[in-house]
C-alpha cells in the first residue's frame, strides 16, 4: 500500500495550490489531509468518505479548501484557495479502511510522505 502526495510549493498569500494524493495497493473508506507546522501538532484539514463523497473540514479552511476524489485514478485532491500565511505547513495525506470519519491522526493507518506548502505574505 502506498500513498504518494504531490503539489506543494512556495506561493504568496491569496494564491492557490492543488495537492494530489494517489493511492495504490488497495481502496480505502476515508482519505484525508493533515498538516503539521513547525512546533505544532499534526492537525486535521479535510477528509472525504469514498463511498458517498461526504466531506469534512477544519473550521479555519472552510470556504477556502475543497477536497475531492477521482475514483478511476484512486486519487484525492485538496484544492487550496486564498491561502494565508497560517496555512504554511507540511501537508500529509492519510487513509483508513473504515468509512468512519475521524479527526485524530492516530486513527489513520496509512500515510503518504509530506509535501511542503509555504505561503509568504
Amino acid at each position: 500500500v502506498q500513498l504518494q502526495a504531490s503539489g506543494g510549493g512556495l506561493v504568496q498569500a491569496g494564491d492557490s495550490l492543488r495537492l494530489s494524493c494517489s493511492a495504490s495497493g488497495r481502496t480505502f473508506g476515508v482519505m484525508a489531509w493533515f498538516r503539521q507546522a513547525p512546533g505544532k501538532w499534526r492537525e486535521f484539514v479535510a477528509a472525504i468518505r469514498w463511498s458517498d463523497l461526504s466531506t469534512y473540514y477544519e473550521d479555519s479552511v472552510k470556504g477556502r479548501f475543497s477536497i475531492s476524489r477521482d475514483n478511476v485514478k484512486n486519487t484525492v485532491y485538496l484544492q487550496m484557495n486564498n491561502l494565508i500565511t497560517d496555512d504554511t505547513a507540511v501537508y500529509y495525506c492519510a487513509a483508513r479502511p473504515s468509512p468512519v470519519i475521524h479527526y485524530q491522526y492516530q486513527q489513520y493507518n496509512y500515510w503518504g510522505q509530506g509535501t511542503q506548502v509555504t505561503v509568504s505574505s
